[in-house]
């Protein structure tokens, strides 16, 4: 159908639900991309091209065969589609998850919901996570599958609760496994939040980065 073509950027975000994610910072990390949706410049920027919008899908990932789709596909075409899909979220409650932490899982469940959504001109995976892959094949292994897949990450460090050097190496290494094993894409980054009280502004942060990319060029 003329338009399911209509899509700029398939845009899949994939939230860290695992073990190591308390019910507060559960509720920070929904709460989080609730907000960065509702945020003036990300909405300025998302509605920037109106005849061929981002689609967004969202959902939470654990262990390797633990995903649960928020929602799927939906065009964000005005402010009241990211209005309510920021409502939807800020109502979504918690489902019975597991301890493991399945990235390579997270990344296939990712590529699933890409291969429903045919017809775009980029597609990119946003892979939030706290700790690193102990469940299922690796990241590094599993992104081979993917050719022509964008991943960028959001890398969610320690708070500010811990000391300064323990947070500091945490936030290195768990950069550095993310640099390595997670991303890619040409134009693939990582975002940094310093706990999960950071969660919004660095998701603000990263959809900014990434639809000032696709305006750039498409002028």
């Amino acid at each position: 159908m003329a338009a399911q073509a209509q899509c700029r950027l398939a845009l899949a975000v994939g939230m860290d639900v695992s073990g190591s994610v308390d019910a507060v910072e559960y509720r920070l990390q929904l709460d989080g991309l609730a907000g960065a949706l509702e945020n003036p410049q990300v909405q300025a920027q998302i509605l920037q091209l109106p005849s061929a919008p981002i689609w967004l899908a969202a959902y939470e990932w654990a262990g390797q065969f633990n995903q649960r789709l928020l929602f799927d596909w939906t065009p964000l075409d005005s402010a009241e589609t990211l209005t309510r899909l920021a409502t939807l979220l800020r109502g979504t409650t918690r489902a019975p998850g597991t301890n493991s932490t399945g990235i390579g899982g997270a990344m296939a469940f990712g590529e699933q919901i890409f291969e429903a959504r045919p017809g775009c001109g980029e597609y990119t995976l946003d892979l939030s996570g706290d700790g690193t892959n102990n469940d299922g094949a690796g990241p590094e292994f599993v992104r081979q599958q993917l050719p022509g897949r964008n991943i960028n990450g959001l890398v969610v460090a320690l708070d500010l609760q811990v000391g300064r050097d323990e947070r500091q190496m945490d936030l290195m290494e768990l950069s550095a496994y993310y640099r390595k094993r997670v991303i890619q894409g040409p134009r693939a980054f990582i975002e940094i939040a310093i706990g999960f009280s950071d969660f919004e502004r660095a998701m603000t942060r990263k959809l900014l980065r990434e639809t000032e990319t696709l305006i750039l060029g498409a002028r």
